[in-house]
């Protein structure tokens, strides 16, 4: 439930938000339109304008001059804007330079059209249980004229593109990683950790950039050395690669994803956890797929 003004006296107050950015002109101005008229204002705002070649960066540099909690970091990125890796790349060179005073850091995307109580509802859970480590809401795009819930991952899974963590959880799990399937890392080091992450289905996010599911040979391969690199094991990959294949029904999924993942193997690359955070990530991951059957 929305938080209401009197209910609790907010504890946390001070959340800091990070925005990578890449020509994204035609939805800066309404995502920071939303963040500047929210009910709790951000401590601070960082806007880490990635290599951007359209008029993104004179966008920002007018909301700086008008708010001065709003700055602008340019940074110069090399290579494809890949999944995961370049957008936590530029997050975390606007992480190093935010003020360490914050209680809540959030990572943003900049296509995002955020309703005013968001972060005060946000704010709310995470004075409601100190073992609240991440909080989020749903992400809706518009269809024929409607805003329908973008449904791409389960529902206790908060996406990417709007993430808000406890300061002492995003210390503790070492921050965000470069790498594709950071944003299902972090919600399972929370978990190993014995934090909760909670989604708020009345929080309402317009995603005005809708996400492309991209299911080309250099994407599936891809997400299964992603999986590897998760820890989640052959069995896993074998399991989420045919469900994708027959849902695609393309059978030939399956070998991108299991290439993917044995190239990974085969080239030791470093996992993103650690054996035992992969000895828990796996059993978990069972446990999921164990309800899904039953239920």
């Amino acid at each position: 439930m929305p938080f209401m003004q009197n209910e609790k006296k907010i504890l946390l107050s001070k959340y800091t938000i990070v925005i990578p950015a890449h020509n994204e002109e035609n939805f800066i101005a309404i995502t920071l339109d939303s963040i500047v008229k929210q009910s709790i204002l951000p401590h601070e705002v960082i806007i880490v304008n990635d290599n951007s070649t359209d008029k993104t960066q004179k966008i920002v540099e007018e909301y700086v001059q008008k708010y001065p909690f709003i700055k602008l970091l340019n940074i110069l990125s090399k290579g494809e804007h890949q999944p995961g890796s370049k957008v936590v790349q530029a997050f975390l060179k606007g992480y190093k330079i935010i003020d360490p005073n914050y209680d809540i850091i959030v990572k943003l995307d900049a296509d995002l059209d955020i309703p005013a109580n968001y972060f005060e509802t946000i704010l709310h859970h995470f004075n409601q249980d100190e073992q609240i480590a991440m909080v989020g809401g749903f992400a809706y795009i518009e269809k024929n004229g409607n805003w329908i819930l973008e449904s791409l991952t389960d529902k206790d899974h908060i996406r990417g593109a709007f993430k808000a963590y406890r300061k002492k959880c995003y210390e503790k799990i070492g921050g965000l990683r470069p790498h594709m399937g950071w944003d299902t890392v972090d919600e399972l080091l929370c978990k190993y950790y014995g934090w909760k992450v909670i989604t708020d289905d009345s929080l309402h996010i317009k995603h005005l950039k809708p996400t492309g599911a991209s299911y080309n040979k250099s994407a599936l391969y891809k997400q299964g050395s992603a999986y590897y690199a998760l820890g989640y094991g052959f069995w896993i990959t074998v399991i989420a690669g045919t469900k994708l294949a027959l849902r695609k029904k393309k059978l030939s999924y399956i070998v991108f994803y299991l290439k993917g993942y044995f190239d990974a193997s085969f080239n030791k690359t470093t996992k993103m956890v650690t054996k035992d955070q992969e000895k828990f990530i796996r059993n978990y991951r069972w446990s999921k797929i164990k309800q899904k059957l039953k239920g």
